[in-house]
C-alpha cells in the first residue's frame, strides 16, 4: 500500500519560470506581454500588479515585493540569468560532441573478451 508521495506534489507546486524563459522576458518586452497574456488577472495575488520579472512571481503587495528583491533568492536568481548556459555547455555535459580520447582496456575487458 504505502504513502502517496508528497515530494512530487511540491516539485510542481513551486515551478518557476525556467532560466531560458525568464531571460527572454528581460531582453524583450514582447515575450513577457505574451506570458501575462495568457493569466488571468482576477486569478493572481494583488491582481497581476506586482510581478517580479526575474524570478516570474507575482505578490501580493508592493511591501511583499520590495521584500523580495532585497532577498537571498532573488538575489541567486539574478546571478543565474547573468550568464545563462548555452546549448554547447549542456552537450557538453552530456558528453555529445566531446572527444576524451581513445579508450583504454583494461585487464577485466581482455579477461571477459576471451
Amino acid at each position: 500500500m504505502g504513502y502517496p508521495s508528497k515530494r512530487t506534489k511540491t516539485k510542481t507546486r513551486r515551478y518557476l519560470r525556467d532560466i531560458d524563459q525568464a531571460k527572454a522576458d528581460l531582453v524583450s518586452p514582447r515575450h513577457l506581454e505574451l506570458y501575462k497574456e495568457t493569466k488571468l488577472s482576477e486569478d493572481l495575488p494583488g491582481l497581476g500588479k506586482f510581478y517580479c520579472t526575474a524570478c516570474a512571481k507575482w505578490f501580493e503587495s508592493d511591501f511583499s515585493l520590495t521584500t523580495h528583491l532585497k532577498a537571498k533568492p532573488h538575489r541567486r536568481r539574478l546571478k543565474a540569468l547573468e550568464r545563462p548556459y548555452t546549448h554547447e555547455e549542456a552537450n557538453a555535459v552530456m558528453g555529445v560532441g566531446v572527444d576524451n580520447g581513445p579508450v583504454r582496456e583494461t585487464a577485466m575487458d581482455v579477461e571477459m573478451s576471451s
